[in-house]
């Protein structure tokens, strides 16, 4: 009778195994996003010649030992119509050290003044709109000297969906935050009170859209990181593990990645050995590395690109003078 009872308590162990690798694998089917041909955000040159491709990064093999960086997009696809993306509401270049299990959060700030490949200068956030999340890939990379491995693409309902699935977020407010705008839907005005307060998916939006203070963008871009450790945190819990299919089920229509099925298996379950109560947050461009100035009618931050970029090495590496020697050849 043990006999046929461990054989009983086995298979339905591997039954649900079985379901739960089975969700996984069909959320990463129905979200992934193949690479365009020709990419969307190649330019069709006027002599009719073929078009520049989009360059494209090689992950590092099964994210054995080099760093993974994946672009966060958030968007904000309201009044948009057909399948063009609105410009990018938040920009988050999260890179994941697998031997050491750190992660460092990069929030770019969208009114960063940068060269935007085949399109000339713009705001960073317009990248998304001239040639898709490809094109903002290629941007971000040449701005932080990171290779860019992956996007993730979200919209407001998508992140509304995914803090509801997650039964909510017990989280602190630093402030009372206040802002009404009478041209959009009353559902997106902002009215939290400071304290420790249960977000729902609405209220959690109001919280990381909220920009109508002194340090707008910079205090924001803040908040937002933040928020997404937080987020990290509830979707290690045993809890939510238990709700996993009814969470991706929920959240699978308001994605897209750009990450295969069988590398997004594999990121899961790094995730879950990553050291999530010490994500590093990160602001870039950097306090002292860029200038305030009005460029075609636009406020826009004019970055110092060689002061951004040996900061963002550092953060990674750590200081120059702690790196050895063969770091230099290093791929991250």
């Amino acid at each position: 009778m043990l006999l046929y009872g461990g054989l009983g308590v086995f298979l339905v162990t591997a039954s649900i195994a079985a379901y739960y690798v089975y969700t996984i694998v069909s959320f990463a089917g129905e979200i992934y996003q193949p690479p365009a041909a020709p990419p969307p955000s190649a330019v069709v040159p006027a002599d009719g010649s073929t078009p520049a491709p989009v360059a494209v990064v090689e992950p590092p093999e099964r994210f054995a030992d080099e760093r993974i960086n994946i672009l966060l997009l958030g968007g904000d696809t309201r009044g948009v119509k057909g399948t063009v993306k609105p410009r990018s509401d938040t920009m988050i270049v999260v890179s994941i050290d697998p031997v050491s299990k750190n992660t460092h959060l990069f929030s770019l700030l969208r009114d960063t003044y940068v060269d935007i490949p085949r399109y000339g200068s713009n705001r960073l956030n317009a990248a998304i709109t001239l040639g898709g999340p490809p094109l903002a890939m290629e941007t971000v990379q040449n701005l932080i000297e990171l290779p860019i491995h992956y996007y993730v693409y979200t919209d407001f309902e998508g992140f509304i969906s995914l803090i509801d699935a997650l039964g909510g977020i017990d989280f602190e407010i630093d402030k009372n935050m206040r802002h009404i705008d009478n041209r959009d839907d009353p559902r997106y005005n902002i009215d939290l009170e400071k304290g420790v307060q249960h977000l729902d998916g609405l209220t959690a939006l109001q919280y990381v859209r909220f920009r109508s203070d002194a340090l707008s963008d910079f205090a924001r871009s803040e908040r937002q990181r933040q928020f997404l450790s937080a987020i990290a945190d509830k979707l290690k819990s045993t809890t939510t593990l238990i709700k996993l299919p009814q969470l991706l089920n929920g959240i699978a229509p308001y994605i897209e990645t750009s990450i295969p099925p069988s590398d997004l298996f594999e990121l899961a379950r790094l995730g879950l050995k990553l050291d999530t109560g010490n994500l590093t947050g990160i602001q870039i461009p950097q306090t002292g590395a860029f200038r305030n100035e009005i460029i075609s009618g636009m406020d826009v931050l004019v970055p110092e690109l060689g002061k951004i970029r040996s900061y963002v090495r550092e953060q990674v590496d750590g200081p120059a003078s702690e790196r050895p020697l063969s770091s230099s050849g290093s791929g991250a």
